[in-house]
């Protein structure tokens, strides 16, 4: 599996994607380059390198190009790039829970980079070259479509700063510089559905007329049989894509703006932590087709007006077509284990900064509140009876 690192072709620093400019940024000599432009530059292989050294010709590729071998023991490949390690069970038996690391050599300093099945891209832990394991994200894993980070980690920290200062009660331990570092910008994968559908809803509407006559009232009651059918549209219905995902961190961030969707490229990984999938869509399949049913249910619904009260009685819907796109969308992240062993997630969505948090609260600062109010509230009850 072939190591990616895009290089500048002008001082042969690492290119990460920068989101304020939508352009690949140099951080060492200030140089930046559009998609378009490093679409055009060639990629430089291992076999080349190894002849002509760093030439600058805009990203360099590097690893093996073969498939990690999996066992209960550790398998090194002598001359490969890359092997794995994979716990074992009790009894030094492999179990179908353990553990699995994937080991992989960072192309600008030659370090073993460790990730788990399912990440896409990161840092290496020594030179902090950001690199894409292309493996990853190619083949039947190479996503159809990603939308970009728009906000840079400088907008995110301060957003996440603003966010957590509006919260009382949360520990000190969250405002310190240590855990500020930690957030992190990772594109999560997701499914995403369009789908035709012929929808027929049935319901008994009700509509009440109330009046009174002298001491007494009248209620009248009307019912209605309703009928309604037609073709039904629904784009971009969202999944997380991720097992191992909180799915209230992974969903909790929708809706995104998919006017601003790109055709995937993987150096808008580069800079970024990135997962890849290990759901598949039918996996999602019954899940996307009630949340369609739900969906065309209320549409139908919603063209029976005229109604004081309108209950469904059966709804059927048949689809006739339906488009999947395997999906890469950008988060902010932060996550932090409490006191009481419970880990707690803050998740921002990377295009419009709409937050979803789960912070923990600090239960000594409730207490000294409430003795606080307490205080007050039993001296100006001494006050009041002193007065009286």
């Amino acid at each position: 599996m072939a190591v990616i690192s895009y290089k500048c072709p002008n001082c042969d620093g690492e290119l990460v994607f920068h989101p304020a400019t939508q352009k690949y940024k140099c951080e060492y000599c200030a140089s930046a380059f559009s998609q378009e432009e490093l679409e055009k530059m060639k990629p430089a292989t291992e076999e080349e390198e190894k002849i002509s050294g760093p030439s600058g010709e805009g990203y360099a590729q590097q690893g093996s190009q073969g498939n990690a071998q999996r066992g209960s023991r550790e398998d090194v490949r002598q001359g490969g790039q890359e092997h794995t390690r994979q716990s074992q069970g009790a009894g030094g038996q492999q179990g179908s829970e353990a553990e699995e690391g994937v080991i992989y050599n960072c192309p600008s300093c030659g370090a073993e980079i460790v990730t788990d099945k399912t990440t896409a891209a990161t840092f290496c832990y020594y030179c902090h070259n950001p690199v894409v394991l292309s493996g990853r994200v190619s083949g039947e894993f190479l996503p159809d479509k990603i939308i970009p980070f728009t906000i840079d980690k400088k907008q995110a920290t301060e957003k996440f700063l603003a966010y957590v200062h509006r919260k009382k009660f949360v520990p000190k331990a969250f405002f310190n510089k240590q855990q500020i570092e930690k957030i992190s910008g990772v594109y999560f994968p997701y499914w995403m559905a369009d789908m035709d559908m012929k929808g027929f809803l049935q319901a008994e509407g009700k509509n009440f007329r109330v009046w009174r006559s002298g001491d007494t009232e009248y209620t009248e009651t009307k019912v209605y049989h309703v009928e309604r059918g037609g073709s039904i549209h629904l784009e971009d219905i969202t999944k997380n894509a991720l097992k191992k995902n909180s799915l209230k961190l992974a969903e909790g961030v929708l809706p995104y703006d998919v006017g601003k969707v790109q055709k995937f490229h993987m150096g808008y990984l580069s800079g970024f932590l990135a997962e890849k999938r290990d759901l598949e869509r039918q996996d999602l399949q019954s899940e996307v087709a009630a949340d369609a049913k739900k969906f065309g249910e209320r549409l139908l619904k919603d063209t029976a007006g005229g109604y004081s009260q309108l209950s469904v009685r059966s709804c059927q819907m048949q689809t006739e077509r339906e488009n999947w796109d395997y999906i890469m969308l950008p988060v902010w992240t932060v996550t932090y284990k409490g006191r009481d062993g419970k880990m707690y997630y803050y998740s921002m969505n990377g295009q419009n900064g709409k937050v979803y948090g789960e912070l923990p609260v600090d239960g000594a600062k409730v207490w000294t509140l409430g003795l606080i109010l307490f205080a007050v509230v039993f001296l100006l009850g001494l006050l009041g009876g002193w007065m009286l």
